[in-house]
């Protein structure tokens, strides 16, 4: 595949993924966009999608375990899984940080998911050509 071929996607999840197709369908083009050549800017979770980022989810063991799959994903190809700050916050996803500052006795966002602002998700969706909402 040629540069110019070559498309650059940031991606908006914003369903539960226990309960909506949305967090699977998302990892799935993510991970057939990377196959085909095709790169991706950053992967950005908001709304109810945030649950993705718990480190707490435990799936049955013949169930697919999305935030392995997404971290694994991350890692290997280098891009970064952006949490919303805020609505991690309103559904109980916690990093470190904000369970010192707010008292908390355990955080459970999982690495690499990080927490950011909305501001992150404008910077990725201006240095890709495509953004795509799941």
């Amino acid at each position: 595949m040629s540069d110019h071929q070559v498309t650059k996607f940031t991606l908006l999840v914003t369903g539960n993924p226990a309960s909506q197709q949305s967090a699977s369908s998302a990892y799935q083009f993510c991970f057939a966009a990377l196959k085909a050549g095709h790169k991706v800017s950053g992967v950005f979770f908001y709304l109810d999608g945030v649950l993705t980022a718990s480190n707490l989810i435990s799936p049955a063991t013949d169930e697919v375990n999305l935030p392995d799959l997404w971290a694994d994903l991350a890692k290997e190809y280098q891009f970064p899984l952006e949490v919303c700050v805020s609505a991690s916050l309103r559904r109980g996803i916690v990093n470190q940080q904000e369970a010192e500052q707010l008292a908390l006795s355990n955080y459970n966002l999982k690495s690499p998911f990080v927490l950011s602002g909305l501001g992150q998700l404008a910077e990725l969706s201006a240095n890709c050509d495509r953004l795509v909402q799941f």
